[in-house]
């Protein structure tokens, strides 16, 4: 009996591990739009310090990022467990919330002039350069921002997490969005402190002394990194914009049962046609997702673009009165 009972227990232990495995797995796919822009957005919050104070700043960013998720892991359980109807709606805002940081993104050069980056880019510049400038305050103002940018894409990591687990079993629950949270701090700050020294790395390599051919593959290697890196940190923000349509848009779409049936229906219709059926079977779902998105975040941003003229508009009008 003793040993039937470890063996039930031990069988109950991997079916909730294979169930946490399956489930991280399938919340890993869902927030990897999330992740892609978390990845740019906080490798380019990092830059602007001096390089001997990249891998400690984004060391302090990360612990930050572990407070976010130590508060945001258990409210998101406390929502599964005493208001699980909330959780749509959140995930709704999130989706939402993603579509509007992408189609700002994309419309960022209609609704901010060049004039206006290149004052912030010159600004950014005469801070490091300038002396008299309190560079460890500046160092902590960027990591503010970073943390405050990791909390708004952790809530929406965390958010998705919740919906794939929605209605499984509590412990399970809370190992597969612990699991996430560590997951995707480590390999987000991983990949980040990575990005940040790149170019050192290729400077270091570009330097290397001697005539032989190991140190001419050293030097050129190092040069192709210095070069790849400015378009390797486009490529993540182009990608993570990207996928900011497809995760949002998949969010929204799903949350309103009768886009999300119609899409699945066009998907079954291109999946008839001759040749290129299974292809554009599998690829209309995810095109009509991000149609959705690139739709919700225009709207979103007007209604943004409006609210804060019209608030402005106020603060003058009050101003002059």
């Amino acid at each position: 009996m003793a040993a039937s009972s470890l063996l039930t227990l031990i069988d109950d232990i991997a079916s909730v591990l294979d169930d946490v495995s399956v489930l991280t797995k399938l919340a890993t796919k869902k927030t990897a739009g999330v992740l892609g822009d978390d990845l740019a957005l906080n490798a380019q919050q990092v830059t602007g310090v001096t390089p001997d104070r990249e891998l400690p700043v984004v060391w302090t960013v990360a612990k930050g990022s572990l407070r976010n998720k130590a508060i945001l892991v258990p409210a998101a359980l406390a929502i599964s467990a005493f208001a699980p109807w909330a959780v749509t709606p959140l995930l709704m805002v999130g989706g939402a919330f993603l579509c509007f940081e992408g189609f700002e993104k994309l419309a960022h050069k209609f609704l901010h002039s060049r004039a206006e980056d290149r004052n912030r880019h010159a600004e950014l510049v005469e801070a490091i350069a300038d002396p008299a400038v309190d560079l460890v305050a500046f160092e902590h103002e960027k990591i503010r921002g970073a943390v405050r940018t990791d909390f708004i894409l952790s809530a929406e990591i965390i958010a998705i997490t919740l919906g794939t687990v929605q209605g499984a079993p509590f412990a399970i629950q809370v190992a597969v969005l612990v699991g996430i949270a560590l997951l995707m701090t480590v390999g987000v700050y991983g990949f980040v402190a990575g990005i940040v020294k790149l170019d050192d790395a290729g400077l270091y390599l570009s330097r290397q002394p001697g005539g032989g051919a190991f140190a001419g593959v050293k030097r050129a290697t190092g040069a192709a990194i210095l070069k790849a890196a400015p378009w390797l940190m486009k490529s993540l923000s182009v990608a993570g914009t990207a996928a900011m349509f497809l995760v949002g848009g998949g969010i929204l779409a799903h949350g309103v049962p009768a886009l999300h049936h119609g899409i699945e229906a066009l998907a079954d219709r291109a999946a008839d046609l001759p040749a290129v059926g299974g292809v554009l079977q599998a690829l209309t779902p995810s095109l009509l997702n991000a149609g959705v998105g690139l739709l919700a975040g225009a709207v979103v941003v007007a209604a943004v673009t409006v609210l804060q003229r019209m608030r402005r508009d106020t603060q003058v009008s009050s101003g002059q009165t």
